[in-house]
Formats: C-alpha cells, structure tokens, sequence
C-alpha cells in the first residue's frame, strides 16, 4: 500500500485534490466534526479543560473558536484532547484499507504531530495567497483571527514544500487539478514498477 499524504495552506484545496484521486481517503477534518457532533468523552474531556466554553453536547465549533481566539494555549490543549482520537481513527482506517493500492492522507497537522513515515509521498498543494482567501471568504464560519491562529502552530509551507515529491500547483479549475493528480499517479505507478 502506497500513502500519499497531501499538504499545504489552510484552504489551498487539499480535501479537493485528495478526492481527485480515487482512493480512499482520510480526511482529519471530518474525523474532528464527528468527534464533535458523537463522541461524549470528547465533549466531557473538552469540558473539564475548557469549563467557560463548552457548554452541551454535541460540542459546538463556535465555541471552541470563541475559546481559541481568546487565548492560543487553548488550542494547544484541544489539539492534546482531539490528536490522539483522530490518530487512533487513522489507524483503523489504515487497517481497513490495507489490501488497496493507494491512501490518501488529508490531515492539516501531519507533519507537525509526526504522523508523516518517511515511505510516505508528500503532494504539496501549492495555490496562490489571493486565491486561498477570496475561497476563505466564502466559508460560512470565515474568522480571520482564527486562520491566523491556526497558522501559527504550522511548520512553514517552505518547509513542507521542500520535502514534498510532488506538487501541484491548484488554479482552482477542475480539469487542470485533474490532469496533474492524473500525471503524478501515473508517475508513482512507473516507479514503483522500476524498481
């Protein structure tokens, strides 16, 4: 099984681009939100470290952005609460899928929690800094200062772009985002066939 784990800027198109290419994909967002809307122990562990926050279950996104913006230690302790499940879910996920040919991994913080093994093949998705916020704009629960938390526990995109094997550079057109996932499928195949 070959993991492709896709990074780059907060709304640079990653989920997009993980789905375009037709394997199973494991998207950390979604695991956070049904954490949120199912899971009690989440919500009693988030309670007791955030009592002036959370207030009835299922947790509340408002609320834990609330609790962030007011202070950036809290999103550390959310991350320490929320990491461990995701990763747990990673890895039943990983399991199931074993006998595929491809995953995709989509989790904004694989490099910066160590979740990335060296075998893995890092698609940076490059996307320019106009594009990336005039599609921020346009998401309902737009909150800039939250962004900007968010980015601020984020290894450099320098950094992830240098130890990145591919990358694709996302105009935001479905056909050009197509062509190039179609290219560096094609190029993983041929290679791991050479050797």
């Amino acid at each position: 099984m070959i993991r492709l784990a896709i990074v780059g800027d907060i709304g640079s198109g990653k989920s997009y681009v993980a789905k375009q290419f037709g394997y199973p994909v494991f998207n950390a967002d979604a695991e956070v939100a049904k954490l949120y809307r199912k899971s009690r122990k989440c919500h009693k562990k988030l309670k007791k470290i955030l009592p002036n926050y959370i207030n009835s279950f299922p947790v509340k996104k408002f609320e834990l952005s609330i609790a962030i913006m007011e202070n950036q230690q809290n999103l550390k302790k959310i991350i320490k609460i929320v990491h461990p499940e995701v990763r747990s879910r990673m890895n039943n996920f990983i399991k199931k899928n074993r006998n595929k040919k491809f995953i995709v991994l989509d989790i904004p913080l694989l490099m910066e929690n160590k979740i990335n093994k060296k075998k893995d093949i890092l698609i940076f998705v490059d996307a320019k800094k106009k594009g990336i916020n005039s599609r921020l704009k346009k998401r309902i629960n737009y909150n800039k200062k939250l962004i900007d938390n968010f980015r601020k526990i984020q290894k450099p995109l320098a950094f992830k772009k240098k130890l990145s094997t591919y990358i694709i550079k996302n105009d935001f057109k479905l056909l050009t985002i197509k062509k190039r996932v179609k290219l560096i499928k094609a190029d993983i195949i041929n290679e791991r066939n050479s050797t």
